[in-house]
């Protein structure tokens, strides 16, 4: 029988031997063969009813349901939106029926609760109309280029009310009758010019940008009513150094949560201000010795008149229940969880449901906790990665779940983790029958061992850890924003360097988030260097299978921009070139709010700003260098990429520079095209020593 088993072994090896390769016209021009099929995201039609594409099917038993006339929108939904600089409103299938009709443009149209009325900002003030009579009422009265009411200035709608805000900073009270919104005076914040080169004179755009150490904008918080009257100013100085945060209503309309943080940002206070009058007390209040997030994540949600809070103030994102006064009631979790989102509150069946990472910083999981903090169940399962979606009811939740080497699959399991069917499954005919690059997740451990950092890895095809590789790092890096996750994918651009030899790499650091606080407090007012020290480990520990030293390219966008070229100059033992695109070179170029939270200010922090700035290493720099931005960037400004040039030119530095005209923080079109064509081009001239296979080219 030792015959047979040889026999059986050499059958196999052959099977797999005789696995087909893809073809270079496969890769580069498509169709690729049905290794996987696209997945149709099945939605909730109601409680009893989900659906795929056009078809809808009981939850029960499965069965098709036959289809019948639909509403677009339903019958009664309101909708509201802007066109041609004017609100306007519809029910239904109903003609949209013009609200305004005013050539300066409205902004941010929102329904109160009880959807009589639409708030709007226009020139900086804050509008509403009452729907039924058309009345439009004028709330505020000295909005300005620079007096904003409920309008954010640019600090505040890109680091802390988010970019979902669309710069509304305006909030419906749960009763309909107030507004309570956000006054800003950014004439103290310096100017920075943002040229653009269109027509025969170009012409500058202005923007209030405060950068390290510059003022920012003065807030209050007012409150008014929906039909007009006069504003209640909350009790706060406007000219405190300080930032607010997402405010939240209280169930009964007389009082809103209050988010406040001096400028150093390592304490919040949450003030629970009186509408009616404006005065404030204390309702909730930590310090942390690095920093405290004060992001657009919903802090409080009211749970039978309770607030509930989530914070990483034990080191981990955790769930609170406080009473009503901000004392604490109960922790309802208390585990190293991350990336926590309330997804559900059952008040009858007193439960809530949450998505966390837990298991594996590299996978998010579905949880049901008791509001007494009792019975934590994990509802999803296997070492996978889940992508949920709940029934109305919360009775059921259909995932999407994968990992690295398993494609996707969809089914549909009841709220106590019971499967009930499988809707679909990306995994196609000719997947087994394809010899794909193998894709591995690993983690490395630190240089003072206190933290094993994750990298996933897609190998050479036909990988053989005694040659030597070039390696490509794909990189964002900076403070908890991990690139690192678990899950299938597949891209044909990816197994078409896999086929030219190179280890493909994303890598994440101590201070990405996969450690909870513990490891992003290392970041606190030194970026770049512990991303550096945790990557430079990395980097030997793929020398040791195979990559080849003379090879390493690093490449990022925005962040990752930044910390492709300072690792060029930094390290330039363990990287030998850089593709850096929207980089920050020196911190005191970008924001005030997200550059102080982790750095302080330059005038308290200079040896900081000093070492994590990418001009300070230029001289070190013996790799190549691809540098380009957008001119009108208006987040980076191209400045940072320009005074990098100076720099570069100063210490007779070769590089590679491309601009894009009109580009902001990113672009789309031809030129997108252009610039992956420039990227994929540069690698192979300065990396494979070849040129470009004229099928890659876009």
């Amino acid at each position: 029988n030792m015959r047979f088993l040889i026999f059986f072994l050499l059958l196999s090896s052959t099977a797999i031997a005789q696995k087909k390769e893809l073809t270079k016209e496969q890769l580069l021009r498509g169709p690729l063969p049905a290794i996987t099929k696209p997945i149709i995201p099945a939605r909730w039609q109601d409680a009893k009813t989900y659906c795929l594409g056009n078809d809808c099917y009981d939850v029960a038993t499965g069965n098709a349901i036959p289809k019948t006339p639909m509403l677009v929108g339903g019958s009664k939904t309101k909708s509201v939106g802007v066109s041609q600089n004017d609100i306007f409103y519809s029910v239904g299938t109903q003609t949209p029926i013009r609200l305004t009709h005013d050539s300066i443009p409205e902004m941010n149209p929102t329904f109160s609760p009880d959807s009589q009325y639409i708030a709007f900002t226009r020139n900086n003030d804050l509008y509403t109309i009452h729907i039924e009579s058309r009345k439009e009422t004028r709330l505020t009265t000295d909005g300005s280029d620079v007096i904003l009411n409920g309008y954010a200035s640019w600090i505040y709608f890109e680091e802390i009310l988010g970019r979902s805000s669309r710069y509304r900073s305006f909030w419906w009270s749960p009763d309909s009758k107030t507004i309570a919104f956000m006054r800003m005076d950014q004439s103290m914040v310096p100017m920075f010019p943002i040229y653009s080169e269109e027509g025969q004179h170009g012409y500058i755009e202005e923007t209030r940008y405060p950068k390290p150490g510059d003022k920012n904008p003065e807030v209050k918080i007012g409150f008014v009513s929906a039909t007009g009257s006069n504003i209640t100013w909350a009790d706060f100085n406007a000219r405190d150094n300080q930032y607010f945060g997402m405010p939240t209503w209280k169930p009964d309309s007389k009082g809103l949560l209050v988010k406040w943080m001096p400028r150093t940002q390592n304490k919040l206070q949450v003030w629970d201000v009186d509408v009616a009058t404006g005065s404030k007390k204390k309702f909730y209040e930590e310090e942390q010795k690095a920093w405290i997030n004060l992001d657009d994540n919903e802090m409080f949600q009211y749970v039978e008149g309770l607030p509930m809070m989530l914070s990483d103030k034990d080191g981990w994102q955790n769930i609170y229940m406080l009473n009503a006064d901000g004392s604490l009631k109960t922790k309802l979790t208390n585990g190293e969880f991350w990336a926590t989102n309330i997804l559900h509150i059952d008040t009858k069946r007193k439960f809530i449901l949450f998505t966390a990472k837990k298991e594996s910083s590299l996978r998010s999981d579905l949880y049901r906790v008791g509001l007494d903090g009792k019975n934590l169940k994990r509802l999803t399962f296997g070492e996978f990665t889940h992508s949920v979606s709940l029934s109305p009811d919360a009775n059921y939740f259909i995932t999407q779940y994968s990992n690295a080497n398993t494609p996707t699959v969809q089914a549909l399991y009841d709220m106590n983790g019971k499967f009930i069917r499988e809707l679909a499954n990306a995994k196609g005919p000719a997947f087994d029958e394809y010899e794909l690059a193998k894709t591995e997740l690993v983690r490395v451990k630190t240089a003072d061992g206190l933290f094993e950092v994750p990298m996933r890895i897609i190998w050479p095809a036909n990988y053989d850890p005694t040659k030597k590789y070039p390696v490509w790092i794909n990189i964002y890096g900076g403070p908890n924003a991990g690139t690192v996750a678990d899950g299938w994918r597949i891209n044909p651009l990816q197994q078409w360097w896999a086929k030219e030899g190179f280890i493909q790499v994303a890598m994440d650091h101590r201070g990405s988030g996969h450690f909870g606080k513990k490891g992003t407090d290392y970041l606190n007012r030194n970026l770049g260097h512990w991303e550096m020290q945790d990557w430079i480990e990395c980097v030997k520990w793929l020398r040791a299978r195979g990559a080849d030293s003379s090879r390493v390219i690093i490449q990022g966008f925005s962040y990752g921009g930044y910390i492709s070229a300072y690792a060029l100059g930094h390290a330039p033992n363990y990287f030998t070139h850089a593709i850096a695109g929207g980089s920050v070179t020196d911190w005191s170029l970008y924001d005030t709010h997200y550059t102080e939270r982790f750095m302080g200010t330059p005038q308290d922090n200079a040896e900081g700003y000093k070492k994590g700035s990418v001009l300070t290493y230029v001289p070190n720099i013996r790799g190549k260098l691809l540098l380009y931005h957008g001119t009108m960037d208006d987040n980076v400004h191209l400045q940072n990429s320009i005074q990098l040039v100076k720099k570069l030119q100063e210490n007779k530095k070769d590089f590679d520079f491309m601009v894009y005209p009109g580009g902001r923080h990113g672009w789309g079109g031809t030129q997108q095209l252009h610039s992956q064509n420039m990227i994929n081009q540069w690698v192979y001239r300065n990396v494979l020593g070849k040129e470009m296979p004229v099928e890659l080219r876009r």
